[in-house]
């Protein structure tokens, strides 16, 4: 994978972001398939349901939510699915926060090739 970056699933797409791969679990609110223009959706490489709920997108949380999840990255055979695209991957995401959310981490995983 050449280029990793990422964009929150409500903000317009464009020809710059490449390939678009949704990686929440679950799908956006109120967001059409049409609207979201993805290629992809790679919801096995979200954070468990019970990692997603502990976090609650505290910031406070946030460093130890980034390690719990890097731990779950380790063993998850999805994160390859997801390394071995080409060209520019956008991680779409639909968390308000574009900072401390998971496909912040998940783009530093994949820029630095290893969990």
């Amino acid at each position: 994978m050449r280029s990793v970056a990422i964009k929150r699933a409500y903000e317009r797409p464009s020809d710059k972001d490449g390939t678009r791969i949704l990686v929440d679990r679950l799908w956006p609110r109120g967001l059409s398939k049409r609207k979201a223009a993805l290629d992809d959706w790679a919801k096995e490489v979200a954070p468990s349901p019970a990692l997603r709920k502990w976090f609650g997108h505290r910031e406070t949380r946030f460093a130890e939510f980034a390690k719990r999840y890097r731990a779950e990255l380790r063993h998850n055979p999805a994160l390859d699915a997801l390394r071995a695209r080409k060209g520019k991957v956008t991680l779409v995401y639909a968390a308000r926060d574009p900072k401390i959310n998971h496909a912040a981490v998940l783009a530093k995983v994949l820029k630095r090739g290893r969990p």
